[in-house]
């Protein structure tokens, strides 16, 4: 019980039980894991964007009366684990839950490299994997290898294509010079992308003037900063986690990296992140976005007032519509054979939050890419499958 926790939802209450004529026994609820970090380095990630969304999820199917299938309709049981921010401790949670809880789904991990590592074990258990927080081009082949796989994701070329691309467009428009800082978190996402993006970068016209990487769950990003500044950049780019992006930005704006376009990764995307920089996060580039919509609106309206917590303008809506075709398929099969579950991700289209949506080779078709804080906003200016953007715009200040 150390480093699990149960969350169950009922519309029942005991007061309410005399008074309700019941026509069946209660159906099992269908038990679904959610393993992720609640302690180390990536627990205030996890907190925002891999949590939440299945608590709201699971309180939005059981007030619907359950998940439909053959027999009956089946409220949803969240099992959540706690890995410590440690791959070997997701791994085993994932054991766990299959063999000794027993569950009916596992959730995908929190990280693209805790996902790349439990595949192995996923398959072995007979567990489909359908991930969120995972980029990375090694997908079709992790797909040809583990069938299981799938990514509500984009690969990692398209994360670093989308950055670089809107800071070309700004460097061919005249706007910015062509040197650049770039700096990485030590971590299977902050590798890939930094070593996608320096080719990239060299292909689009740009000088790297730094280049350097930090540990996962550094404290002190000063140097990382002083020494960016030193090289005297026209744009600063940051293939980060959420505690560096905190990290550096504040390091940003107490050394006065001036930048006309900074660019943070995962984290940027947080209405915590503009909430804790205020003005200073006005124009800051960073991974992900989101069209504005009525939708999206009342979204993170029931999501604040389920959960508590703010979604992110980034993975919480895509996690959400990534549910819900698991939901669908599962409705759609009517039980839970999870390898016929699975055969029904393939090749069909979902309607879902974000849009219609389909995965051609296990990979989502559609996302936003890069975002920008406008006006408390975190508005996509760029990405693939769509077709609205707003409008770039350059930082000026931090404040």
């Amino acid at each position: 019980m150390r480093r699990r926790e149960f969350l169950k939802y009922s519309a029942v209450t005991a007061l309410a039980a005399p008074f309700v004529r019941v026509a069946k026994a209660d159906l099992p609820a269908i038990k679904v894991a959610v393993i992720g970090a609640k302690t180390g380095p990536l627990a205030p990630g996890a907190a925002v964007t891999h949590f939440p969304p299945y608590r709201l999820w699971a309180h939005e199917v059981n007030a619907g009366g359950g998940l439909k299938l053959k027999d009956g309709q089946h409220k949803v049981e969240l099992i959540e684990y706690d890995d410590r921010t440690q791959p070997p401790e997701a791994i085993k949670a994932v054991e766990r839950a299959a063999t000794v809880d027993k569950v009916d789904w596992i959730g995908g991990l929190y990280a693209t490299g805790f996902n790349l590592a439990a595949a192995p074990t996923f398959a072995r258990l007979g567990y489909p994997q359908l991930t969120q927080a995972c980029v990375t081009d090694q997908a079709p082949l992790i797909v040809k290898k583990y069938p299981g796989f799938f990514m509500f994701q984009a690969s990692t070329t398209s994360y670093a294509k989308g950055a670089i691309g809107v800071l070309k467009k700004l460097k061919d428009g005249g706007q910015i010079g062509n040197k650049v800082a770039a700096v990485n978190v030590a971590d299977d996402f902050g590798i890939e992308l930094a070593n996608k993006g320096r080719p990239l970068f060299k292909e689009a016209g740009f000088d790297i003037v730094y280049d350097k990487s930090y540990p996962l769950g550094a404290q002190d990003y000063t140097p990382v900063i002083n020494a960016a500044k030193a090289a005297n950049p026209d744009a600063f780019v940051a293939w980060s986690y959420p505690p560096d992006t905190f990290g550096l930005a504040d390091a940003a704006k107490i050394q006065g990296l001036n930048v006309k376009a900074y660019y943070c990764a995962v984290g940027c995307a947080f209405q915590g992140f503009a909430q804790k920089n205020g003005a200073a996060a006005e124009n800051i580039l960073g991974a992900g976005g989101i069209n504005d919509t009525p939708e999206i609106r009342a979204f993170y309206k029931r999501h604040k007032e389920v959960t508590n917590v703010d979604a992110d303008y980034w993975g919480s809506p895509f996690y959400y519509a990534m549910l819900q075709v698991l939901a669908q398929s599962i409705e759609a099969v009517g039980s839970l054979d999870r390898m016929a579950i699975a055969a029904h991700f393939r090749n069909r289209k979902f309607k879902t939050l974000i849009g219609e949506v389909e995965m051609p080779g296990q990979i989502l078709d559609k996302v936003y890419t890069v975002g920008q804080w406008q006006g408390g906003f975190f508005a996509a200016v760029a990405g693939q499958g769509f077709s609205d953007y707003a409008q770039v715009k350059l930082k000026t200040s931090w404040g």
